[in-house]
Parts: C-alpha cells; sequence; structure tokens
C-alpha cells in the first residue's frame, strides 16, 4: 500500500473515532450550536447582534429570551402566520430557537434614530400612556415586560405591523387587540400614526 492511500485511511479512521466520541460524550445526540452562531444567520435581515438596519425588518437585541422564543415558535407552528418568518423557523430545532433567543436577549438595543414629527410625538405619547403602557411600561423600553421593545423600533416596521394588527393577517393578543380597537375608534388612522412617532422618536 502505498503511503499516500496509507495517510488517507489513517486520517479517516482518526476523523471517525473522534466524532464517535464526540457523540459518545453527549450521550450519542448532536450538540446544539451555540447561539452566537445560531444568531449569525439571521444578521442579513436583523442585522449584527439583532440590530436592524432595514426598517421593514424589527431590532430583537436587548428583547426578552421568553418574547422571542415564544414569537419565533409561534412562527413555527403556525400560530403567527408568516411567510417568512415561518419557512426559516421551521428549519431550527426548540433548543436552536431558545439558544437565539438567549443571545440576542443579551445584546445591546440601539435605538434608531429616524425622522418624525415632534407634534405628533407628543400626541402619541399620551396615546401611549392611555392605551399601551400597562403591557409595554416606560414607553416600551423594558425588556422584562415579555411584550416586545417599541422605543426607537423602526416605523415603517412598527406601521406595517399595526395594520397587519387592524386587518387580522397578524393575530394580536386579546388585550391588545381591544385596546388598539378602541384606539382606532377614538382617534381614527391619525391616532396610530401619532403613535407610531412617539415611539419613533427615541434617541
Amino acid at each position: 500500500m502505498n503511503l499516500k492511500k496509507t495517510m488517507l485511511i489513517t486520517a479517516a479512521l482518526t476523523s471517525t473515532a473522534a466524532l464517535s466520541a464526540f457523540a459518545g460524550s453527549h450521550g450519542g445526540k448532536t450538540a446544539t450550536a451555540s447561539g452566537e452562531m445560531l444568531g449569525n444567520t439571521c444578521a442579513g435581515c436583523h442585522g449584527p447582534r439583532g440590530n436592524s438596519f432595514g426598517p421593514a425588518i424589527p431590532t430583537i437585541a436587548g428583547n426578552a429570551a421568553t418574547y422571542l422564543s415564544d414569537k419565533m415558535k409561534a412562527y413555527k407552528s403556525g400560530d403567527a402566520p408568516s411567510s417568512i418568518m415561518g419557512n426559516i423557523a421551521k428549519g431550527y430545532s426548540d433548543a436552536e430557537i431558545d439558544a437565539m433567543a438567549g443571545y440576542f436577549s443579551k445584546q445591546a438595543y440601539k435605538p434608531m434614530a429616524q425622522k418624525h414629527d415632534a407634534a405628533m410625538a407628543k400626541a402619541g405619547k399620551k396615546l401611549h400612556d392611555k392605551y399601551c403602557e400597562k403591557c409595554h411600561s416606560e414607553a416600551g423600553t423594558l425588556a422584562d415586560d415579555e411584550s416586545g421593545l417599541l422605543s426607537g423600533q423602526w416605523m415603517p416596521y412598527l406601521e406595517y405591523s399595526l395594520a397587519d394588527f387592524q386587518s387580522g393577517a397578524a393575530n394580536a393578543p386579546k388585550k391588545m387587540a381591544t385596546k388598539l380597537k378602541k384606539l382606532h375608534k377614538k382617534e381614527g388612522a391619525a391616532g396610530i400614526e401619532k403613535l407610531i412617532h412617539y415611539y419613533g422618536s427615541a434617541k
């Protein structure tokens, strides 16, 4: 047997042994990749470390791990309809989703500087205090609320999301759906727009 062939066989046997030992040390199961490694696959849309540079795509950094995990699993199961995220989420196990959620929850949330109308933002603050504050405390800045960060979130994303909730294209939590309906009935589309300008005014 020539030297080259011997080296190839030796390398193959060594690799097989190493893989077997690795599997054995993990109970025969494949180890889950780290949350950071998995999270890197999201950067193309959600930006580095989850801070989005695309106005129609939300920043996910800094949100509560439970919130992020629940959202992804809802996309995966179809409880939260989405042609894009639904297909993406199906490619991950629940353990991988939890790992990603944990990673993004530890990243710094960076509010995006956006053009907004100061007068509308001021009016939007009052609407937030009346309709949204109970679930989105302190202007939607607390991850501990586990309801998603709003302050400094992209305004186009908020606009599209709220439109989906109103149309029924997306399922809003019962309490949110009730509050949103009351807000729209009282203030109309202008009230929704003021709310969006308020969240977008954060720096």
